[in-house]
């Protein structure tokens, strides 16, 4: 399972540098509104301490980290939904995430052309919000002519779906006309299902980057936010979501650095104990209910994203999805254990080792063997 998050925001707000910084992917980045036109897109590893520490233990032939997909798609302007700025490209490109990562410019620099000749945090999600919100409006309303029609079909079946439909529609229609996204309604599983195939963009998780510049970064880290970063951190906090702090600049300085004792040495001076990319992913996975597992051994150390409270079988279908057909049971240890005891014999002399079946809930953390039949 990968995750994928799409980059948005207003133009000019540092979507591509961030993009390029996160990625070390060479994104087009200039000083004017829709320099990214096609979505650019990035793979990059989730950075995993204990993936490292399963590495340093079994000292395997290679290691596979988990993988983030980052696309940076052209930023958006008002009047997006109704095609203004290649609106309905854009947009298009957004239902294919899982995750949307909405970057806020929290700078001021005379130099960098604001699409509204004034940077005001609160006003530029307001913009992107309610175009979102307004895209939704005109999916939902295809949805609702396609319901209604439906009714008049005979078959039971479809008649019980349309129903469900509709009720769906009815409450999120009052959210989106009211530039709520929505995510912010709760909906039955009968009623989410009906709606599926509308793959409304704010019923999607939202996470805030505010890019600020370093003074930004240092007095958010010391708990005292500048105006900008509050004002997202704010609706960030009212809508459920998160705000994570980041300056581009600094980070793409970060990204060309290799030694470790530097980039560390880099981080401390603005009081940070992680770059910006871990914050963004741990904030990513929190809000997407994402958890890992490895698996490890002489071979290869590696992790594996799972939804949180997934069985063993459904975890070792991620694997392949042969292991969750012909599943058997899973070996299991947790991640302390092996880094307690050093190695796996010591883990079972300490009764630490453990046989799960069909039943288990997969814990973040676990370290996994399954045996399967074919």
């Amino acid at each position: 399972m990968a995750l994928n998050c799409g980059i948005v925001g207003l133009p000019n707000v540092g979507k591509s540098t961030i993009f390029s910084a996160l990625s070390s992917a060479p994104a087009e980045a200039a000083n004017y509104p829709f320099c990214t036109i096609n979505p650019n897109i990035g793979v990059v590893n989730v950075p995993d301490e204990r993936l490292s520490a399963l590495t340093a233990i079994f000292n395997p032939a290679r290691t596979i980290p988990a993988a983030v997909e980052f696309v940076d798609i052209a930023g958006l302007v008002k009047g997006a939904s109704g095609g203004e700025g290649m609106g309905n490209q854009f947009l298009a490109h957004i239902r294919e995430t899982a995750l949307i990562a909405q970057v806020v410019r929290c700078f001021e620099n005379p130099d960098v052309i604001h699409v509204n000749n004034k940077v005001d945090s609160a006003s530029d999600m307001e913009t992107i919000n309610i175009e979102l919100a307004l895209a939704d409006l005109q999916t939902l309303e295809k949805k609702r002519e396609r319901a209604e029609r439906a009714l008049k079909v005979q078959a039971q079946a479809e008649k019980k779906a349309a129903e469900a439909a509709l009720a769906a529609l009815g409450k999120l229609r009052v959210a989106l006309e009211d530039g709520r996204p929505a995510r912010s309604v709760p909906l039955t599983d009968d009623e989410r299902d009906a709606v599926y195939d509308c793959h409304f963009i704010t019923l999607k998780p939202q996470v805030y980057i505010c890019n600020t510049d370093e003074a930004g970064v240092k007095t958010a880290a010391a708990g005292k936010p500048d105006a900008h970063v509050q004002a997202v951190k704010s609706r960030a906090a009212a809508e459920g979501s998160e705000a994570v702090v980041i300056c581009g600049k600094f980070e793409a300085e970060l990204a060309g650095i290799e030694d470790i004792g530097e980039k560390k040495a880099f981080l401390e001076e603005l009081g940070l104990r992680e770059t910006g990319l871990t914050s963004l992913i741990h904030a990513c996975y929190r809000l997407l209910g994402l958890a890992t597992f490895f698996t490890a051994g002489k071979d290869e150390c590696r992790a594996w994203t799972i939804h949180a409270g997934d069985a063993a079988p459904r975890a070792a279908g991620v694997i392949h999805s042969d292991f969750e057909k012909g599943f058997i049971k899973a070996e299991v240890y947790g991640f302390d254990d092996i880094v307690k005891y050093g190695s796996e014999a010591k883990i079972k002399e300490a009764g630490k080792y453990r046989v799960e079946g069909r039943d288990y809930i997969v814990r973040d953390g676990d370290v996994m063997f399954f045996k399967f039949n074919l």
